[in-house]
């Protein structure tokens, strides 16, 4: 026994990385048994010996991660951080063993197999996380890496939707489920066909995942789980991640990572309960039909999707009327679209008020309060956002007013409908209004609003609400005389308003040129729907005026390249492959231009 003890100590104390891999091809077997029975079994036979299989594995990875677990700790002489995952991983499979073994009713629920397969597909995400970490091995810019996880992401995505149990009717051609797996991924919304009538529960699930994933970016959550399962970063992810999400101080990296994890599935949370009391019962068949309902509503709407399992989107008959759901609605996408700063500084708000409240009333002890709670860019943006919602608002109402506001059966919900058509058209991609019956005018400025769109940092496209801010206060600036943009008693960085211009330009310049590409693809197509479908794309938008499903194969690979664009963006890309390092120790003379 001692020898078997110390055989023990050894492998896990200094051989571990080789029982991590071992563990991860286990999984990756497991899982892609799993996707296979899921999505591409449709015989009754082989799928009835396929689930006995899943089954066992599933046993199996019980057994092997309480042996590894167990022995870890033992060889360690205590509970580290590496060890959290897998005690979380034994607990959550003695909980669905205990199910399906002891028939206790109380724990029918857990006893279905769907949690068999979350539960596999939990483990290979978790070892798959521990190996995630591997850019100690290679030199990427954080920018080129962000990028290429991107197009990683689409790609899975793409053979995910390809399988045949993905759709009900006939499975998706490669070009289909490639537009569909970036339109997910990039939070756009665009369609090229109804999910909501031709995707399985299987298939909405994927497009589900994709756009939460896609909305917050693989980075973070590979960050993320990678930090959980491993126990730690090293210094250069530390680095990279710095770089990624912006964060100077490398000790606030992993609590950036963690907090914007946090926040965005509290929220999601929080506005799918909203969701889901805001629905009729009558609807739907079941308690778990209305659950998925709201959380892929709840996803969408805080991620700016524009995705929706309806038909017809929010416009369908049993959901247009209903205006406390549009209302949740506009709340989380309007919240997702302030970003994740904005957002974060509203939560330690509260949590100061909070504690304030706590450390007062019933601890009887001085708190001390923030001179300032709301950073620059807080209030920034916050001001921002507040005119455009208010002008944009108002301007749907007077145009609409006699038009597509017309069937709504109140000043209320005329004025819920405005709120949800012109906030929506900025990025979050619903529609309660068919845009197709808008006026000329309205679906101007729906054009625009798609153009401006959400909030630095969030999951909203557009050129973002504050470059189009900077870019009107440096045009009324150099009208007044003023060589510098001041704000709340600050002067707004050179470097800031170059890149507003940059990206302002960059933005035009690429919605033409997919506008140009889609003329010659697609001439038969009415050239105000080809305009409309390429800002819709650049702006990852998702609002159409009916042109996406009959595009052309070359006219979707042109919207697929714009859209993945747009999310990245073009200056990040042009960071990303032409970015010269060299640091030059010289300037140049300085000259003035003509103009």
């Amino acid at each position: 026994m001692k020898s078997i003890a110390d055989f023990l100590k050894f492998v896990f104390r200094y051989r571990y990385k080789a029982v991590d891999l071992i563990m991860f091809y286990v999984s990756m077997i497991c899982a892609l048994t799993v996707l296979i029975h899921i999505g591409y079994i449709t015989n009754p036979q082989i799928a009835k010996h396929s689930k006995i299989a899943i089954i066992g594995m599933f046993y199996g990875l019980l057994v092997l991660e309480c042996f590894r677990t167990s022995s870890s700790i033992f060889a360690f002489r205590r509970v580290a951080v590496s060890h959290y995952s897998g005690l979380v991983v034994v607990s959550y499979f003695l909980v669905i063993a205990l199910s399906r073994i002891s028939g206790a009713s109380w724990l029918a629920y857990f006893a279905k197999d769907e949690w068999i397969y979350f539960g596999i597909g939990a483990v290979f995400l978790s070892e798959l996380s521990k190996s995630s970490l591997f850019f100690d091995n290679f030199y990427f810019n954080p920018t080129i890496l962000f990028v290429i996880s991107f197009i990683g992401l689409i790609l899975i995505g793409t053979v995910l939707l390809m399988l045949p149990r993905t759709t009900l009717q006939a499975p998706l051609s490669f070009v289909d489920a490639f537009f569909m797996a970036t339109s997910a991924v990039c939070i756009t919304g665009l369609s090229v066909t109804d999910i909501s009538t031709n995707f399985s529960l299987f298939g909405q699930t994927i497009i589900m995942l994709l756009i939460q994933v896609g909305g917050l970016g693989i980075m973070t959550f590979t960050g993320f789980f990678g930090y959980f399962f491993s126990g730690g970063f090293s210094f250069k992810n530390q680095l990279m991640f710095g770089e990624i999400l912006g964060e100077n101080k490398l000790n606030d990296v992993v609590s950036t990572l963690l907090t914007i994890i946090f926040i965005t599935l509290l929220f999601e949370f929080i506005g799918g309960v909203f969701i889901y009391f805001t629905l009729d019962s009558v609807l739907f068949e079941s308690s778990a039909e209305r659950i998925f309902f709201s959380a892929f509503h709840a996803i969408s709407s805080f991620c700016n999707a524009g995705f929706s399992i309806l038909s017809d989107g929010i416009g369908n008959p049993g959901y247009r009327y209903n205006y406390h759901f549009q209302i949740v609605l506009v709340l989380i996408f309007i919240l997702g679209g302030l970003g994740f700063g904005t957002v974060y500084n509203f939560y330690t708000y509260i949590k100061g008020k909070l504690n304030a409240v706590v450390c007062i009333l019933f601890l009887k002890k001085k708190y001390k309060y923030k001179a300032q709670p709301f950073s620059f860019n807080t209030k920034f943006i916050l001001l921002c956002n507040a005119i455009v919602v208010v002008v944009a608002t108002g301007s749907y109402f007077l145009m609409e007013r006699h038009n597509t506001l017309v069937p709504d059966r109140s000043v209320f919900g005329e004025w819920v409908t405005s709120l949800f058509m012109a906030n929506a058209s900025r990025s979050a991609g619903f529609n309660s209004v068919d845009v197709n019956f808008v006026s000329t005018p309205t679906l101007i400025m729906l054009t625009t609003l798609m153009w401006v769109g959400a909030s630095p940092g969030s999951t909203g496209g557009g050129v973002k609400v504050t470059t189009v801010a900077i870019a009107f206060m440096n045009i009324f600036s150099l009208a007044r005389g003023k060589d510098s943009i001041e704000l709340f008693r600050r002067k707004i960085a050179g470097e800031s308003i170059n890149k507003a211009f940059a990206i302002i330009v960059l933005s035009v310049l690429t919605i033409t040129f997919s506008f140009v590409l889609l003329n010659f693809s697609d001439a038969d197509k009415p050239m105000k729907a080809l305009l409309f479908e390429s800002v819709s794309a650049y702006t990852t938008c998702g609002l159409s005026l009916g042109v996406t499903p009959s595009l052309s194969t070359t006219g979707k690979m042109i919207i697929i390249f714009t859209m993945f664009v747009g999310r990245v963006g073009m200056l990040t890309l042009l960071v990303a492959f032409i970015k010269n390092t060299r640091n030059k120790s010289y300037i140049y003379p300085t000259e003035k231009l003509l103009f």
